[in-house]
């Protein structure tokens, strides 16, 4: 350990040393007279605001101040380093250019400043939240060619609201704004801010496009500010329309017709061979109710426009029913392009048409893919699959998918007497774009609801050892509360495995091993299934979460029907095959936090639990839980940890990458940080482990117990991603730093790395390649 300290320490000292070297090395490449600028700094003179507004003042200020110094990691500029050392390219390729344009950042300057205009927008922000006697000042610090800019505020007092009153008039639309005042955004004794204001503009004019206003605008409205009714730093507010506002805005519009032109050729209006007819009785249709479906070749059903459509004739127009009939048309999956248009065809009554334009997808395509993959369990492999769509097959908007496929995973290296994996398979789902039931199903929601039929099959030769088969059939419903909130409900899930071709090798194997021989019984799984998923990460704020709880009932209410107890020697069977009965919870819960736009971590947990009763002793092997890989536990190989301190290395070296659960507990953290365009780095600690619910002989150590924390694997790692938008590949190099298998008081492994040893690094050191971020 003192050598490993003494190797450390030179290591951090030289780090240190190329620090200094290269933090200094840039303003040699200055010519005379120039200066480094290094970033400005605003500090706020002033006794009457508190510790927190001085610091939400500051950093405000600050966050608009141009321009931005160059780039900083661990306190180095590498960025402006990469362009200094770089020579002037010839031309506008080669790796000068890259390393001097896109490694690189060119330097800025003090000269390239402009403070009087940054003094400008400290005191008009200032002004704009309510510091109405705003001044600034600044100064410039300069030492070794190298400068800053203070920035020194002196912003009064922070004016107050004394009154907000909304002018009134006996218009129809001042009716309707004197109706949206109660929830008004300007409150009274709440400091003067300018985008508050602007936040109340954006309240009205949504308020008024509920209500038929579709030609308002927020920039009618004006909010005049008057300090001199008011003493002690107070300002009345009135809201009115503007004078110029014109007459159109103030009118009230109604839907006369609805017409949807499903056929609608985008290409044709540019060529200015197609508009829209505006004599409707001339129209060739077919009407459902009060719209019309111009759609002579008959390729749609009109009900699913009534289904998707919110307006009908005499409606008052809203904003709400118009984004929400646009995103349930493009919803439906069938459009490629979704154009609305109103027109007025009443001047006089205040009435307009609404015209759908809609641009269909392709009904049916087909697609080839072919992939390479890897994984932590030495397989290599390739997969083919061959994919049918047709978006469009009753006319109706349903969508039917098949998809064929063919994959083999080779093992290289590791357990000499590893096996091969041969799957092939088929695949069917067809999807209604509503709720297929017995029941009326009604939802406001932007998203379309879906029925999901879906049937599948696959042939799995794990070679040498046996063959099995698997058919699956569900049957269930999808749908979207919201952009956050998800239901998954499948009525009926089943899936029935049965395995061939059990060699004799295999038969030798699991004659003294139950776990080997549960792999291959026949499986029946039957029963619902729910999930509901809420995220708002797709939300642009500093702390956003994801959670998927997932609910498994399998065979429920068939055991309690026929009385299955295996306990008590009452195992029941359909066609011969004992069906399993377990419930099984899985929550999966996300935390994510950003620090700034390049930086942000990562978490994750992960707990799950599962149960067999009834009519099972276990969980089958297909449902249970794993822990391991390059979206787990990053520094154990794929299914190879646990259950519990279980030491699978004792084991046979055919099956050392299959060890399931019961219960799962789980625990991710990662800090991401962007390095340069698309390149990104992780730092990440993996921590966790699996359970069984029963003992087993075969297995000491892995029933879940009250010692489950001492048997906690822990991990920890770096990692590059390579972003390109449509693909991600990380690779990820992860070591244990806790073995739960191990003995009891000597699991973790602080004082075993040894990086210099290549026998250790070829034993801890797991290098992940993948697809897409771990979570």
């Amino acid at each position: 350990m003192k050598n490993n300290f003494y190797i450390y320490f030179k290591y951090l000292f030289a780090f240190g040393l190329a620090s200094i070297s290269l933090s200094c090395s840039n303003t040699r490449f200055l010519k005379e007279g120039q200066m480094l600028y290094t970033g400005a700094e605003v500090r706020i003179d002033n006794d009457t605001l508190s510790k927190t507004e001085k610091k939400d003042l500051k950093t405000a200020l600050e966050a608009n101040l141009t321009p931005k110094p160059n780039s900083t990691f661990l306190g180095l500029r590498p960025k402006l380093y990469f362009y200094n050392i770089a020579k002037e390219p010839k031309k506008d390729k080669g790796f000068n250019y890259w390393l001097k344009y896109k490694m690189g950042e060119k330097p800025v300057l003090l000269s390239d400043v402009d403070r009087k205009f940054n003094k400008d927008i400290i005191e008009n922000y200032s002004e704009n939240k309510g510091y109405f006697n705003a001044r600034a000042t600044y100064d410039t610090v300069s030492k070794n060619k190298k400068a800053k800019v203070i920035y020194t505020l002196r912003p009064g007092a922070k004016y107050l609201i004394s009154d907000v009153k909304f002018q009134k008039d006996s218009s129809l639309i001042n009716q309707e704004i004197q109706k949206l005042a109660g929830k008004t955004l300007l409150r009274k004794g709440n400091p003067f801010d300018l985008d508050v204001i602007k936040s109340e503009r954006e309240r009205i004019d949504n308020g008024l496009k509920e209500k038929g206003f579709y030609y308002f605008s927020g920039d009618n409205i004006i909010v005049q500010a008057d300090s001199t009714v008011s003493k002690n730093h107070k300002v009345e507010l009135n809201v009115k329309l503007k004078d110029n506002t014109p007459d159109l805005a103030t009118q009230q519009f109604s839907i006369d017709k609805v017409i949807v032109f499903p056929n609608y050729n985008i290409k044709d209006v540019r060529d200015g061979k197609y508009k829209i007819p505006m004599d409707k009785d001339s129209l060739s249709k077919y009407a459902v109710g009060d719209m019309y479906v111009i759609d002579p070749e008959h390729k749609f059903k009109p009900k699913i426009f009534d289904r998707a459509l919110y307006f009908e004739q005499g409606d008052l127009y809203n904003r709400a029913d118009h984004n929400l009939t646009l995103n349930r048309l493009i919803n439906l999956g069938v459009f490629k392009f979704v154009k609305n248009e109103f027109i007025v065809s009443d001047s006089l009554q205040n009435k307009f048409d609404a015209y759908y334009l809609l641009t269909p997808r392709q009904f049916q395509s087909l697609r080839l893919e072919a992939l390479g993959r890897t994984n932590s369990a030495n397989y290599i492999g390739s997969e083919v699959n061959l994919n049918w769509t047709h978006r469009n097959i009753f006319r109706g908007a349903e969508q039917l998918k098949a998809s064929i496929y063919g994959a083999f995973d080779v093992q290289m290296g590791g357990p000499k007497d590893a096996n091969n994996i041969i799957r092939t398979g088929a695949n069917v789902q067809l999807s209604f774009p509503r709720i297929v039931a017995p029941f009326r199903f009604n939802t406001s929601s932007a998203y379309v609801p879906r029925t999901n039929i879906n049937l599948g099959f696959e042939f799995q030769n794990r070679t040498q050892l046996y063959t099995l088969k698997n058919f699956n059939a569900s049957f269930g419903y999808i749908w979207k509360e919201n952009a956050r909130k998800e239901h998954d409900l499948k009525i009926f899930d089943a899936t029935f495995v049965s395995p061939t071709n059990i060699t004799p090798k295999y038969e030798e194997m699991m004659e003294n091993n139950v776990y080997l021989r549960r792999v291959v019984e026949k499986q029946l799984i039957f029963g619902p299934t729910y999930s509901f998923t809420y995220t708002n990460t797709m939300l642009p704020k500093t702390n956003t979460i994801y959670y998927k709880g997932t609910l498994d009932l399998a065979g429920n209410l068939t055991g309690l029907v026929t009385g299955a107890n295996v306990e008590k020697g009452k195992q029941k069977s359909i066609f011969g095959v004992p069906f399993s009965q377990y419930f099984k919870l899985e929550n999966d819960f996300r935390f994510y936090h950003k620090f700034g736009e390049n930086t942000s971590l990562a978490t994750r947990l992960i707990a799950g639990f599962a149960y067999p009763y009834g009519n099972s002793n276990d969980i089958p092997f297909s449902k249970q839980f794993f822990v391991g890989g390059s979206n787990s536990i990053r520094a154990f190989r794929a299914r190879t940890l646990g259950p519990g301190s279980y030491d699978p290395r004792n084991q046979n070296a055919t099956f050392f990458f299959d060890q399931s659960g019961d219960v799962k507990l789980e625990m991710n953290a990662e800090y991401r940080a962007n390095l340069y365009k698309f390149l990104n780095a992780a730092v990440f600690v993996d921590a966790g482990n699996i359970w069984l619910v029963n003992e087993d002989i075969e297995r000491p150590g892995a029933k879940f117990s009250k010692e489950f924390m001492n048997e906690i694997a822990v991990g920890a790692g770096v990692g590059l991603r390579l972003d390109f938008s449509i693909l991600v590949l990380r690779l990820d190099l992860a070591m244990p730093l806790r073995v739960p298998y191990y003995e009891k008081n000597d699991r973790w492994t602080f004082d075993k790395i040894n990086f210099g040893d290549s026998n250790w690094r070829k034993d801890n050191l797991i290098l992940n390649i993948a697809i897409g971020y771990p979570f």
